[in-house]
């Protein structure tokens, strides 16, 4: 008896042994790969990704994720031995919900570092975050003045906002003036008037632009006879382009933040009969913005980087066959940019440090790129990116660095009326 109950304890034993073994095997192949015999494990990094995936800019986070995708598949998401993750984080356009969302993948997905950030005002927040968990963000496009002021108030608790990849909006507006006072003196055009009427976005950008705006244009001789605001989601512009049409200025000028809003203001200036000449900050932000506002936009002004080199061309082709829209210069083209100077970056972490890892991608930040000695001249859409002591946390201006020309559309296209060395034509004026 003694010897069948111990050839069944056996047999039971050897049983629970079999079947921990293939749950073992089961689990391992559901979860990470095992480590092949002979090779050394994987490393992976993981970079969160900050967009507004939902929301009406929704446009633009489609437009990061594709060119983040291009960027990282032109070196099969390597950096010397690290594979490389990105977390998709939803800004949703809300400054609390891009906090929590920053929060939880430092927390849960550990995240080495974050990049982009589309709105100032989500910026603005998300500074304090990337302080308390010492989590680098790199190359976030908000550009308001507010965030170098928070960055100059403690340079040493806020340099974990590694750069800006969108001056302050003053250091780029004042091409506009600079445009149109140009044609006045070439006797391009002789406006009715010298006043300008402002509108704008109630958002840290638009805070930001539209006085700048209002300051540039006095300081160029013109009078500025108002300034309107909208809130963003907004689509309904009767009331405030019969306003600004009583005005009776030559300018109008201003921005609006999201595409619905933006072709909706456009679009309802020429059925009010609006005749001043419309400056619209941001109108070609998102690559499909003509489908939205048709030939309503011809002689609308903007400010845009332009798909000029070979290697734009390219990728702006390339974007289009993989993902069947097109994509904007300032949002797909500025977003790959953006990814390819952090693989830099981080390439140059591992070199110079020996990994990659929170610690030494703040530390390439602050040593390296806030200093100047880490530049970016492989981009598609400027010449260089380069950040010094005196601009940081802005990048430097400049024709051969970071600029963009003023542009007058007709038909979708944008023509460069600014500056005279890039200048394709010239400033037209609608009869």
């Amino acid at each position: 008896m003694w010897r069948y109950q111990k050839h069944s304890i056996w047999a039971v034993c050897i049983l629970m042994l079999v079947i921990s073994l293939v749950v073992t095997a089961s689990g391992c192949s559901r979860g990470q790969k095992t480590q092949e015999v002979g090779k050394p494990a994987e490393k992976v990094v993981k970079i969160g990704a900050l967009a507004p995936l939902t929301g009406p800019s929704a446009r633009v986070g489609d437009e990061f994720k594709g060119a983040v995708t291009l960027a990282l598949e032109e070196v099969g998401s390597k950096v010397g031995p690290y594979k490389v993750e990105v977390v998709w984080l939803d800004t949703e356009g809300d400054p609390e919900k891009a906090c929590r969302a920053l929060e939880t993948a430092i927390v849960r997905e550990n995240i080495v570092c974050s990049f982009l950030v589309w709105f100032s005002h989500e910026a603005v927040a998300l500074m304090d975050v990337a302080a308390k968990y010492k989590v680098p963000n790199f190359f976030g496009f908000g550009a308001t003045r507010v965030v170098n002021e928070k960055y100059q108030s403690d340079p040493e608790k806020y340099s974990y906002w590694v750069g800006k990849f969108w001056p302050t909006p003053s250091k780029l507006a004042v091409g506009y003036v600079k445009a149109l006072n140009e044609a006045i003196e070439q006797g391009l055009w002789t406006p009715k008037n010298r006043k300008v009427a402002l509108y704008g976005a109630d958002t840290d950008w638009g805070r930001d632009l539209i006085p700048s705006l209002g300051k540039l244009f006095q300081e160029g001789g013109w009078q500025v006879v108002t300034q309107e605001w909208v809130t963003v989601g907004e689509t309904e512009f009767y009331p405030l382009l019969k306003k600004l049409k009583d005005f009776d200025a030559a300018v109008v000028a201003g921005f609006i933040a999201d595409p619905p809003g933006v072709s909706s203001f456009i679009k309802q200036s020429r059925q009010v009969g609006l005749k001043s000449l419309i400056i619209c900050d941001g109108l070609g932000w998102v690559g499909d913005w003509y489908k939205l506002t048709g030939e309503a936009s011809d002689y609308v002004l903007d400010q845009q980087p332009q798909w000029t080199t070979e290697r734009a061309l390219k990728f702006k082709e390339a974007f289009q066959q993989k993902f069947g829209f097109e994509p904007g210069p300032s949002t797909a083209g500025l977003a790959y940019d953006s990814a390819k100077f952090l693989l830099k970056v981080m390439d140059e972490a591992l070199k110079r440090y020996g990994d990659i890892s929170r610690e030494t991608l703040a530390k390439a930040g602050k040593e390296l790129v806030a200093t100047g000695q880490l530049t970016f001249t492989e981009g598609i859409m400027m010449k260089c990116y380069k950040y010094t002591p005196e601009t940081f946390p802005d990048p430097v201006i400049g024709e051969d660095y970071y600029m963009f020309p003023v542009i007058q559309y007709f038909g979708g296209k944008g023509t460069i009326i600014w500056p005279k060395a890039w200048q394709q034509g010239q400033l037209r004026v609608r009869e």
